[in-house]
């Protein structure tokens, strides 16, 4: 995805604000909460994006250690879709 449509889904508000599911090109997709940390632009910039993956998301929203996320190229993300978090 570019990270033009990438930015519109997680700037666009709430269904971003829990989890989204994460298809990649060559990974297994995964769910995860997108962080908007203080490099968050200059990543925007180059299509990388700081994520909280599933088992740390708990621990991140607690704490937001910074730590707990990866970063990912956009181009291998090929869908983004909100989930529930229940």
């Amino acid at each position: 995805m570019t990270n033009d449509a990438i930015a519109k889904f997680v700037e666009n508000g709430s269904p971003v604000k829990d989890h989204v599911k994460i298809d990649f090109k060559q990974r297994s997709s995964m769910i995860g909460h997108f962080v908007q940390s203080k490099d968050y632009d200059e990543l925007k910039s180059k299509n990388f994006w700081r994520i909280v993956v599933q088992p740390h998301i708990e621990s991140w929203k607690k704490s937001k250690d910074i730590n707990l996320a990866k970063i990912f190229n956009g181009m291998e993300i090929t869908r983004l879709t909100p989930v529930n978090a229940s």
